[in-house]
């Protein structure tokens, strides 16, 4: 219970970081820590340490793969990369705009995974939109439209490819079943989104010439069309290798690193260290990061103990009910990781009880990479974001988690529907 009481406390110095002007990844770190200090003195140390090598082999394959392709982001925004597909986006109004962000978000989330999408949509976003508050609002329908394509698409979220490895469910058919669920989670929340959006927007003000670095169009699109190409590569090197996503992100960013270092090669030191891995790593927001690593460390401690086991199990003692089941493991992954929450039910449910493509497991998917879009921190999509853009816990649930839970019961009930 104490551990529990921590976690809370934790959350709650996370939520009002504006307030008690705590910087969140200090309170993330902190309770991480405790949490898993409390866990050894209330296991045998054998025991705790083991756990704790095995969530933080997770962990660090999160970490890294947040970390290369951050890089990788930065690698091309420094070369103004990014210009290339700004270029194409003529329209100024707010409501058109977020509408092709939005679709954007959903199909690449699909194709890349949700993380990876939110790193880059962001980044592409700061481009388009100068106005701070405005583009919260663009960044929330990011979070919103990278977990629901992530949730059709076997490679799209980490808690489909578990299901996917799993055997639980096949590709062909999460794909059929899931898009239209996932297309409505996205349509409601952008609706509402969009009638509320008036006006044009105010793109950024561009940077004098003589402030930016000596980037001829040639290197440009050397760096953008690489750095793109290395990242759709990433899951087709996993579905390959079946090596985990952190590995094909480090071999996109040692390729880009050796692109890099030979197309600035005659260039002055001054001129070529702001445009290589080097000074990308130095720009790349670590504090996100650390705040990745905290939150993971005390959901890692809750799991460690068996309380998200307990939950779920409390749940099927409870509700006796499949779909009411499976929504709350949804609006519980708003608030804790959906990952434990989704190996737990994987424990429970064995392929006898329900077998490959039953309909438990894919509206497990559905609920599981949806429902973390209700909170900012419910999903690595909205942690990403949060950390990149410096959103508000409370400005997100004031704002964006309404429409969220509407699209995510509404994609609910037209995945019933199909199932009757």
């Amino acid at each position: 219970m104490l551990l529990i009481l921590v976690f809370i406390i934790g959350y709650a110095a996370i939520t009002l970081e504006h307030p008690l002007k705590l910087n969140k990844a200090g309170a993330a770190l902190l309770t991480g820590v405790i949490c898993w200090t409390l866990l050894v003195f209330n296991t045998e140390i054998q025991d705790a340490h083991d756990s704790l090598s095995h969530h933080l082999s997770e962990i660090a394959g999160i970490l890294f793969f947040l970390l290369g392709a951050m890089t990788i982001v930065e690698l091309i925004d420094a070369h103004d990369g990014f210009e290339i597909i700004t270029k194409q986006i003529k329209t100024t109004s707010s409501r058109r705009l977020l509408i092709i962000v939005a679709l954007l978000s959903f199909f690449l989330s699909a194709v890349l995974d949700n993380l990876t999408t939110a790193i880059v949509m962001t980044s592409l976003v700061k481009k388009l939109v100068g106005e701070e508050k405005t583009r919260w609002y663009f960044a929330g329908m990011i979070v919103i439209a990278a977990n629901a394509g992530g949730a059709w698409s076997p490679i799209g979220d980490v808690t489909t490819t578990m299901l996917w490895v799993g055997n639980q469910i096949t590709s062909a058919n999460i794909i059929s079943r899931l898009i239209l669920p996932s297309l409505v989670s996205l349509a409601v929340p952008l609706l509402y989104m969009a009638w509320k959006m008036k006006g044009n927007l105010q793109r950024p003000d561009v940077i004098a010439e003589e402030e930016k670095q000596p980037i001829s169009s040639r290197e440009k699109n050397i760096i953008f069309f690489s750095g793109v190409l290395l990242l759709f590569g990433v899951p087709v090197f996993k579905s390959v290798t079946h090596l985990p996503p952190f590995m094909g992100i480090l071999l996109g960013l040692g390729i880009l690193w050796m692109i890099t270092e030979i197309i600035h090669s005659q260039k002055h030191e001054s001129h070529r260290s702001a445009l290589s891995v080097s000074g990308a790593l130095q720009r790349v927001d670590t504090p996100s990061v650390l705040f990745f690593l905290g939150i993971l460390l005390a959901i890692s401690a809750l799991d460690t103990a068996g309380h998200l086991h307990h939950l779920a199990e409390w749940m099927d003692g409870t509700f006796h009910n499949v779909s009411v089941i499976t929504l709350l493991i949804g609006l519980a992954s708003a608030v804790v990781d959906n990952v434990p929450l989704v190996a737990a039910a994987q424990g429970m449910y064995p392929l006898s009880v329900f077998e490959t493509d039953h309909y438990f497991w894919e509206f497990l998917a559905y609920c599981a990479g949806t429902g973390g879009s209700i909170l900012i921190i419910g999903s690595a999509a909205g942690v990403a974001v949060m950390g990149l853009e410096r959103i508000s816990f409370f400005w997100y649930l004031k704002k964006i988690s309404f429409p969220a839970l509407l699209g995510y019961a509404a994609g609910a009930g037209v995945f019933i529907l199909m199932n009757l």
